[in-house]
């Protein structure tokens, strides 16, 4: 390892507090993104998807389970695939304390990959993972939101991706997609991001700043507004969170 520049403490707490200012501006210029992404417009969602799961055959409505929001994970996971992409599953492994809490704060998260949903269950239980997922092979929806790619793409070299046409990569790329349901029971696409734009999403508040309702706390941020203790939690009849 080289060799660091060592201080007193005084000095120490004097370039610390330099760089506090630093991080300080970083987390307004975060919380204005965040701001500036709940304002973004929707796209109505008139498409019919089904998708095939451990609850048989469900809508995306369904998968709201209740809630008015849907974070879903693009995970990685090819039809002729045997197992997961090693780097959606290290997202996965992150994501497990995050569930409850998103559950109870009008959000739910599922996985969605092409693969048949045998292979994907025999993975999930593998993993041991709780989040809900489903397989998309029977419908447009990775597609549609620009995360698989067809073998016509494969063969020009070029996809639709993070926004931009590029090289072709991958038969399956990584990203989340959110949605919203009004009372209606209407779908709308809020908000997708990909690449190393998800590497910030996983905790509860990396979740919730993807959402179009955002942290949706009262002013200055009190966690005890929402937050319970895991176990604390009343769970809505019906829809659990969390699947093994």
């Amino acid at each position: 390892m080289q060799a660091h520049k060592t201080v007193s403490r005084d000095e120490w707490l004097e370039a610390r507090r330099a760089l506090l200012a630093k991080e300080k501006a970083h987390l307004r210029a975060h919380d204005e993104l965040a701001r500036q992404r709940r304002e973004l417009p929707w796209v109505k969602v008139d498409k019919s998807y089904v998708f095939d799961g451990p609850d048989g055959r469900e809508t995306l409505s369904d998968l709201f389970a209740g809630r008015s929001q849907l974070i879903v994970k693009h995970f990685m996971f090819g039809p002729d695939w045997q197992e997961g992409c090693v780097g959606c599953s290290f997202g996965a492994d992150q994501m497990e304390g995050s569930l409850i809490h998103l559950a109870h704060h009008d959000v739910m998260v599922v996985a969605v990959s092409r693969a048949p949903y045998a292979k994907i269950a025999a993975f999930h239980k593998r993993m041991g993972w709780p989040f809900k997922w489903v397989s998309s092979a029977g419908c447009d929806f990775n597609f549609d939101y620009n995360v698989s790619f067809t073998e016509e793409q494969k063969t020009k070299g070029k996809v639709f991706y993070n926004f931009e046409e590029r090289d072709w990569m991958s038969d399956e790329l990584p990203g989340f997609s959110v949605f919203t349901k009004d009372e209606t029971g209407q779908i709308f696409h809020t908000y997708s991001v990909f690449a190393r734009g998800t590497e910030d999403v996983g905790t509860v508040y990396g979740f919730l700043d993807i959402t179009p309702k955002g942290r949706n706390e009262p002013p200055g941020g009190n966690l005890s507004h929402w937050v319970r203790h895991h176990d604390k939690y009343e769970e809505k009849a019906g829809n659990s969170c969390c699947h093994g």
